[in-house]
């Protein structure tokens, strides 16, 4: 029995099976040329890059040989000369002079020899501080360093090898200020009599400035130093009033002045520390 056209073919006698046989042995030839084709066709991939690959080979020396000829058409770089034509650095053979330390020239008398008085400590008739003018008053310097103090102030200041006292009296807005300067011979005599302080520098009245801080009133008494110059201020009201921590003013009298002793002791250092590295070698 067979169909219509396209149709299977069937096997021999009226069984109506198919022809295994025939069907795999028809499914395995075109299997077989399906596989030759792609065999085919990968061979004809492989021969077209194979071929681009070549073409890029080719370019590729083609370039190099392009660039080696244009390489070898450069000029050649200008020679440079071997010495400068200009001047040569020269170096001098002197050292250079050690950097001075300012604060050596306040710490010891050895080295702190520039003048030392009232003057040069408190110069000029008035100081200002911020915006705040001080007019200053009288001033003292003594050699018997427990006769200008307060207390066991100067039995300390005797112990611990005192060789001055400078003194000087400021008052703005009836506010007194006393500045007591005492000279040690080293920064570590000075350290320790600020340590050991007790009492106060006595007020120094005159040159328009009335007695203060006297007939047991409070006034405000503090202790600082720097180098070898320990320092002593006593502040209070002309008016003989006692100084609370309300007395923002006074408070502030002390701080400026305080301030002040202090620039003016450094600038020693760093007048003298000049003047020693300029002069000239001996």
């Amino acid at each position: 029995m067979s169909f219509g056209q396209g149709g299977p073919s069937w096997g021999p006698g009226d069984t109506q099976t198919p022809d295994w046989a025939a069907l795999a042995e028809e499914s395995e030839a075109r299997g077989r040329r399906r596989k030759l084709l792609f065999i085919g066709g990968g061979v004809l991939a492989t021969a077209a890059i194979a071929g681009i690959v070549a073409t890029a080979v080719v370019s590729s020396n083609k370039n190099s040989t392009s660039s080696d000829k244009n390489a070898s058409q450069l000029p050649a770089p200008e020679t440079l000369p071997s010495e400068s034509d200009g001047p040569q650095p020269t170096f001098s053979s002197v050292a250079p002079k050690p950097v001075l330390n300012p604060k050596d020239f306040i710490n010891s008398a050895k080295l702190d020899k520039a003048p030392l008085n009232a003057g040069t400590l408190f110069p000029g008739k008035k100081l200002t501080m911020g915006t705040r003018p001080y007019t200053k008053g009288a001033t003292n310097r003594t050699t018997n360093c427990a006769a200008v103090t307060q207390g066991s102030l100067g039995s300390v200041l005797k112990k611990n090898g005192c060789r001055q006292v400078i003194r000087a009296t400021y008052v703005r807005n009836g506010i007194a200020i006393t500045v007591g300067v005492a000279v040690f011979d080293t920064e570590a005599s000075a350290l320790k009599a600020k340590a050991q302080a007790s009492g106060g520098i006595t007020p120094l009245a005159g040159s328009g400035v009335s007695a203060f801080c006297m007939h047991n009133t409070v006034c405000l008494r503090r202790t600082n130093s720097v180098g070898r110059y320990a320092y002593f201020t006593q502040t209070g009201f002309t008016s003989g009033k006692k100084v609370t921590t309300a007395e923002k003013a006074v408070f502030q009298t002390a701080d400026d002045l305080d301030q002040f002793v202090f620039n003016q002791i450094a600038a020693r250092g760093r007048t003298q520390a000049s003047a020693a590295a300029n002069a000239p070698a001996s």
